[in-house]
């Protein structure tokens, strides 16, 4: 039986073994997909072990998805990004970001149009840069805040020269016009800062388009604030879904069923 995983520190609240386990079990394919949870200072030895074990793939989530590329053969769009989320196991661990793909996937299921548009993400880590990359790709402006300044420049900087991008101090976005929100942080994720905001809640104005790649719990304080404000909103658990299934196919070559994976997640949510 195959064996496949998702790494990351903390990986409790992940519902992403219920999800492909869901997909393994209507397909046939006799494989199992379990979490690890990986500290940071663990990460080479991890990959290494996974290799000697004979792990075929992995899923990489925070804080771990600019690290593996230390020791893994990224693509071109993964190099270009900075940060990965998907490893498949071979001679060589070869490193994929399905991130890019899930974003784009989940807004334009909400119906929400990118192009000329502009998009103010919070955050810096793997999940921004994914975003930030597939945005300026389809033709959007960027707008990068992070908490931690110097970090939200370098991310700035890295984008700038694919596309339109500016990096605004998170404590100056008031008078910054945009037409979608998109907070690419953990912060009000179950088990991290439940509740809060990851932003001050005068940004979320009436009529933006709020996405949050969060997902457990589905909603978010920051979803629940877009919604009683009149937002369209997008949820965390589609990216979720639409980048676990391009995982999937690039593990197996197979394209796993969006409705199967998505039932489950939900149920796994729900508990």
């Amino acid at each position: 039986m195959d064996c496949y995983g998702i790494m990351g520190y903390p990986v409790k609240h992940s519902v992403s073994p219920a999800m492909h386990n869901a997909a393994f079990k209507a397909l046939g394919i006799e494989a199992v997909y379990a979490k690890f949870e990986v500290k940071p200072e663990n990460v080479e030895i991890a990959l290494k072990g996974a290799k000697a074990l004979g792990i075929k793939g992995l899923n990489v989530t925070i804080p771990h998805k600019e690290e593996v590329l230390k020791f893994s053969k990224p693509d071109e769009l993964t190099a270009k990004i900075g940060a990965a989320n998907t490893l498949k196991i071979e001679e060589e661990i070869l490193a994929y970001n399905t991130d890019a793909y899930g974003a784009i996937k989940a807004l334009e299921k909400a119906g929400v149009g990118v192009s000329g548009k502009v998009a103010l993400i919070v955050g810096a880590g793997g999940a921004a840069r994914a975003i930030a990359f597939a945005l300026v790709d389809r033709g959007a402006t960027v707008v990068i805040t992070n908490r931690t300044e110097q970090r939200g420049l370098k991310l700035t900087q890295d984008v700038r020269k694919y596309g339109n991008c500016v990096f605004v101090p998170i404590n100056d976005l008031e008078n910054v016009k945009f037409d979608i929100l998109i907070n690419a942080t953990p912060v009000g994720m179950s088990g991290y800062m439940p509740g809060k905001l990851p932003v001050d809640e005068r940004i979320v104005r009436e009529g933006i388009v709020v996405f949050d790649t969060v997902y457990n719990p589905m909603e978010t304080a920051l979803i629940r604030l877009a919604k009683m404000r009149g937002c369209k909103v997008v949820y965390g658990i589609d990216m979720l879904v639409y980048q676990g299934a391009k995982s999937f196919e690039i593990w197996t070559g197979v394209t796993p069923p969006i409705d199967v994976m998505k039932k489950a997640a939900l149920n796994a949510l729900r508990g």
